[in-house]
């Protein structure tokens, strides 16, 4: 307990002694680790958006009226049966022109000149409603619905614009990882230079403390806490900033019905979880960067100051 003790000790005091350079240690990596989870929130964001516009209907088809032109009089209903049997359709429902009505009512009550110029309802088409099982197969939904050219008008479709906001997420989803990569290594190599700073001010102590038998591993872990301290605190700070900014961010934004700006807590729990464990790893790792050459030079040869300390008066 005693050593674990002092070298707590002394990582405290390396803080102590170089504040301002552990201060622009634990900046770099509020920033570095900041700007990778902000990545990340985004990316939450958009995934998040992306499934909530993936629910409902995905696939409007047009419908021809029945027992005219050469439509059967039960063809919706027999291709209605047919969609429902399709694997790739989760769920399908029949709009008639009753229906249809009502909903371009809901759509343009509130103006009079679109109410007056639809002179007759039943000039609205019926049509099926169509919820996919996988929103990226509404090309193979859509290729089998186009074997019916007498009886569909036309297909509506929101897939795409869909399907492109699931490539912006994942390509986002990548930037974000590839970022925190990057910018976690710069942290760690600030870290390195911080703990060659600490070193390099108290290189004759710890050249002394090899003298008098002290093991390499002793030396470092004071130094190794150091870094631990660190990386801890500015990815805390990092993980902090990002959840008070996603928070006043929803709370301005719950009056905007179209866009969900809310970030579940599970997200900054289990990422907050890393980020934390990758500012702790990425200090020790600088630590043991800013550690092996000094370490290695010291097991070569004396710093000149220890010579002359050693040396008879």
């Amino acid at each position: 307990m005693s050593r674990i003790a002092f070298m707590l000790r002394e990582a405290l005091v390396n803080l102590r002694r170089n504040i301002l350079v552990v201060t622009g240690a634990v900046l770099a990596v509020f920033i570095s680790l900041g700007l990778a989870f902000s990545a990340l929130a985004v990316n939450e964001l958009v995934r998040v958006n992306t499934i909530a516009w993936q629910q409902g209907v995905h696939l409007i088809v047009w419908l021809n009226d029945a027992g005219r032109d050469g439509v059967p009089s039960d063809a919706h209903e027999n291709l209605l049966a047919e969609v429902l049997g399709w694997d790739e359709v989760a769920n399908a429902y029949y709009v008639d022109k009753t229906a249809a009505y009502e909903e371009y009512l809901d759509l343009f009550g509130d103006n009079p000149e679109m109410v007056e110029a639809l002179q007759n309802p039943s000039a609205l088409p019926t049509s099926i409603r169509i919820e996919l099982a996988d929103i990226e197969l509404y090309e193979q939904v859509e290729f089998r619905l186009q074997q019916y050219p007498q009886l569909i008008q036309r297909i509506s479709s929101a897939a795409q614009e869909i399907e492109q906001i699931s490539a912006v997420s994942r390509v986002l989803n990548l930037l974000g990882i590839g970022l925190s990569i990057v910018l976690g290594v710069s942290a760690m190599i600030l870290i390195a230079n911080t703990i060659r700073l600490a070193i390099y001010a108290r290189r004759d102590e710890v050249a002394i403390m090899k003298l008098v038998g002290a093991s390499n591993w002793f030396i470092r872990v004071p130094f190794l806490l150091e870094g631990l301290i660190e990386g801890l605190v500015g990815a805390a700070l990092a993980v902090f900033a990002v959840w008070v900014a996603g928070r006043n961010l929803a709370g301005a934004a719950e009056g905007i019905q179209l866009v969900n700006l809310q970030i579940p807590n599970a997200f900054f729990l289990r990422w907050g979880v890393v980020f934390l464990l990758f500012g702790a790893a990425a200090g020790v790792l600088g630590s043991l960067l800013g550690l092996s050459r000094y370490l290695r030079e010291a097991d070569g040869g004396r710093p000149a100051g220890v010579r002359r300390a050693l040396e008879p008066v």
